[in-house]
């Protein structure tokens, strides 16, 4: 009252990625300022909504668990079989997490906890014969591991000005992404000792409709594991294989990497807003999956693959290269939010 500003803070414990209840959430918020309930009206909605909330079954989980690793796996490069070895590869990250989400482990731990076995699991299948490229097995189903929500978010928190959410998230990812290095690392140390690490089949360059079914695939996975649920999920995995589509279109005109993340994150956060204010429901829903494609779940991998072999060069030249894809990436998102929230803006004053 007198003038002091006062800062609180909490933490919050246990959570998952639950995009349903945002929908639900937000719907119930609109709903509010709409209508201006009495609080025990609003209590009462409150407790509908909660109660309504939908959830995938283990089953379900699981194909999204395959669908997604399998997708990306050949994505990146891999072959058919890489694909299939990075579908149950991503079955058995699956099965981890969910017995993590029991255990209510965190974070750092429950990824260590996933990305070793299944490490394992890759190059084991390749010292056997069953994969030719571990490489694209492993990187397939870390992308089920890779924080692409809370990389999503931290991005859009620095962006609007919330720097110390922005912060916190952005160092959880370096956490998760520092798991997923010891985790690999330690099975590709334990490989090399008993079978030894053998060479890998060239990545395999596939035609771009061929890489769009595939996405799309990777898309619905993805949208199961974040618990979308109705058409709402099929409009997402469209926005990330179109979103593909334009980071292939711009690499075909003669643009580099960092262009065609440029320009695909330009498309995904428009195809984000654009969603959200034809079905009314929150942007960050449609972003992270549209979006997800351009994670850079492939950098992070060889950024550390790099660094445990030892070549510090190159370790050097993935971390730049992956870190330029972040900036580009958080570019893009701030130029179409901002320009949206302008435009929005501008509409409401003129009223």
């Amino acid at each position: 009252a007198e003038g002091k500003p006062m800062t609180r803070m909490r933490r919050i414990g246990y959570h998952g990625n639950d995009l349903d209840g945002v929908e639900r959430f937000s719907g119930l918020s609109r709903a509010i300022c709409t209508r201006k309930p009495d609080p025990a009206d609003a209590r009462e909605w409150l407790d509908h909504v909660r109660s309504s909330r939908r959830k995938y079954s283990l089953p379900m989980d699981l194909i999204g668990n395959f669908l997604g690793a399998f997708g990306f796996a050949m994505v990146f490069g891999g072959s058919i079989v890489d694909g299939l070895c990075g579908g149950l590869c991503g079955l058995l990250v699956g099965v981890i997490n969910r017995f993590m989400d029991r255990m209510k482990a965190n974070q750092f731990f429950r990824t260590i906890a996933a990305a070793f076995p299944m490490a394992l699991m890759a190059y084991a299948m390749q010292a056997v014969g069953l994969s030719h490229n571990a490489d694209m097995v492993t990187i397939g189903a870390l992308m089920i591991l890779v924080p692409g929500l809370l990389f999503t978010n931290a991005m859009r928190d620095i962006i609007y000005g919330d720097t110390n959410s922005g912060t916190n998230r952005i160092v959880q990812v370096f956490l998760i992404a520092a798991a997923i290095a010891l985790g690999t690392a330690a099975a590709w140390n334990v490989c090399a000792r008993l079978w030894g690490i053998g060479t890998v089949a060239p990545a395999v360059d596939y035609h771009f409709l061929i890489q769009a079914a595939v996405c799309f695939l990777s898309c619905v996975g993805f949208g199961i594991l974040f618990n979308v649920h109705g058409p709402g999920g099929l409009l997402c995995a469209l926005g990330g294989t179109l979103t593909w589509l334009v980071y292939l279109l711009t690499l075909r005109l003669g643009g580099g990497d960092l262009a065609g993340y440029f320009f695909g994150t330009l498309f995904a956060s428009l195809y984000a807003e654009t969603m959200a204010r034809i079905r009314k429901f929150p942007a960050i829903a449609y972003l992270v999956i549209s979006i997800f494609p351009l994670i850079p779940g492939a950098g992070v991998y060889y950024t550390m693959n790099y660094a445990v072999r030892g070549d510090m060069d190159m370790f050097a030249s993935r971390g730049m290269f992956t870190a330029g894809i972040a900036g580009v990436m958080a570019v893009g998102i701030l130029l179409i939010s901002t320009t949206v929230r302008m435009v929005s803006t501008g509409k409401l004053n003129k009223k």
